[in-house]
């Protein structure tokens, strides 16, 4: 990539900042009219996004290397050399996979990267699957390397970039294959950034005046995907035995459904509500952390930004299957059900235990799939680089960490001991529901939230 150029006037440099955000724009589109829908129990195929992505990190002088876990299940790295030898480098990932979509429930085909206006907003978008999750990311990160290419000019830091298969399944033909087989490209990186923040949420203060905040993603709740299992007496529906599999099950599920969490504040979810509530001005009361109640009122008064707290206070279970059975006057021997847990950090033994009771006897439950939580320091340097880089492009935002309520690939590179934050910046027009379009109908982001996007990363990843 060169040498960084110092000699180019700033005129120069803010047209190829301006191309760059077009070239995002167009990457972007690109990438989401490849079809890479991940459908589940291993199939899916990244390969054609793969190798469009590695041909323009190619364009920027650089030698991705595309590693298939299995037949078209690809994912691409590749290191950015830094100036500074002796810095610690950078992880940037990304996951190139989408979930599926049904044409006929969008308002435009969800794989043809059309352009047109937000019909909220007003705002010229970027429609398709991707491009909130998150092929606008991987576009951005692209063009801004291309970007760097063009100029000569390169990062302080070796920055190793990810882009990889399988995150919205179980990582394991993306992330957690490159980790358990290829840790070795990954060597020096002792931070991460990936999907989950950087956007505007908009709101107001306790005197009504508009706050535009950007949440960090600074920790996640580990997932625990259970399998609760019945076993009783198979017999005839007219006879019914004491020992219904069926019975036994419901009523263990019901007891889940109806469980109050206890309340379990996490550092990070303590200082996202501490620095949210200072942003919008929020009326604390002395012991508003101590309870269940007093935590749920405090939150409701934090308004639109609730949402951004709310979930992760406590652990949680949300029974989502059940299948019992073959034919309605036959009592089966077994049933099972799925229960879709979510555990903070320090939380895990809480909730196993309380699985134990809710359970009782007759069920037993076991992990169909087990991550965990997660949790990078708010008191960092590189915090304070993500506000900065905010802020230099939105002097008003305000910057606060926040847990998350679900999970990325953060759980699996974090293994390698790298402290992992959700930061994909994106300025959003008010009227945007962004966490909504995630896996929804008429996915899109608006051509601005890509250029802005451009501008922060680059000051960013230079710092």
């Amino acid at each position: 990539m060169g040498h960084t150029n110092t000699s180019l006037p700033d005129s120069a440099r803010e047209e190829a900042l301006v191309a760059a955000g077009e070239d995002a724009i167009h990457l972007t589109r690109e990438l989401i009219r490849r079809d890479s829908t991940n459908h589940g129990k291993g199939e899916g195929d990244e390969r054609a996004a793969a190798e469009f992505v590695a041909e323009a990190l190619g364009a920027a002088g650089l030698s991705p290397v595309i590693l298939e876990s299995a037949d078209r299940r690809a994912n691409v790295v590749v290191r950015v050399p830094g100036t500074d030898p002796d810095a610690d480098a950078l992880l940037v990932h990304g996951h190139l996979d989408v979930v599926p979509a049904d044409a006929h429930d969008w308002s435009v085909p969800p794989f043809s990267g059309e352009i047109t206006d937000c019909p909220v907003t007003g705002a010229p978008s970027l429609w398709g699957r991707g491009a909130v999750d998150m092929k606008n990311t991987i576009g951005m990160v692209t063009a801004v390397v291309r970007y760097w290419s063009k100029l000569g000019l390169r990062p302080r830091r070796d920055i190793v970039l990810a882009f990889v298969a399988d995150e919205e399944d179980s990582a394991a033909y993306g992330a957690d294959y490159l980790v358990r087989g290829h840790a070795d490209l990954f060597e020096g990186c002792a931070v991460a950034i990936g999907e989950g923040g950087g956007h505007t949420v908009h709101t107001r203060d306790a005197a009504g005046a508009p706050v535009r905040l950007y949440p960090i993603g600074s920790a996640e709740r580990g997932s625990a995907w259970l399998t609760l299992r019945s076993h009783g007496t198979a017999g005839h529906g007219s006879r019914p035995p004491r020992d219904n599999a069926v019975g036994a099950l419901a009523a263990a599920v019901a007891r889940i459904d109806r469980h109050d969490w206890p309340l379990h504040l996490t550092p990070v979810v303590r200082s996202a509500i501490d620095s949210i509530a200072d942003a919008l001005g929020t009326e604390r009361i002395p012991g508003d952390t101590d309870t269940n109640e007093a935590v749920d009122a405090l939150v409701a008064r934090l308004g639109t930004a609730a949402s951004l707290v709310g979930p992760t206070v406590r652990n949680s279970a949300t029974p989502t299957m059940l299948s019992a059975g073959y034919k309605v006057n036959v009592v089966p021997g077994e049933a099972t059900a799925g229960v879709d847990g979510r555990v903070l950090p320090g939380g895990e033994d809480a909730f196993a235990a309380t699985m134990d009771e809710l359970t009782g006897d007759g069920v037993s439950w076991e992990f169909a799939h087990d991550s965990p939580p997660v949790a990078a320091p708010v008191d960092s340097s590189a915090f304070d680089a993500f506000r900065n880089a905010l802020t230099a492009h939105d002097p008003e935002a305000r910057v606060v960490p926040v847990c998350l309520a679900g999970g990325t690939d953060a759980k699996v590179f974090s293994r390698l001991g790298i402290d992992c934050y959700g930061f994909s910046p994106m300025r959003l027009p008010e009227g945007v529901d962004y966490p909504g379009l995630l896996h929804g109908v008429d996915e899109r982001v608006p051509l601005e939230g890509l250029r802005f996007g451009v501008r922060v990363l680059d000051g960013f990843l230079r710092s």
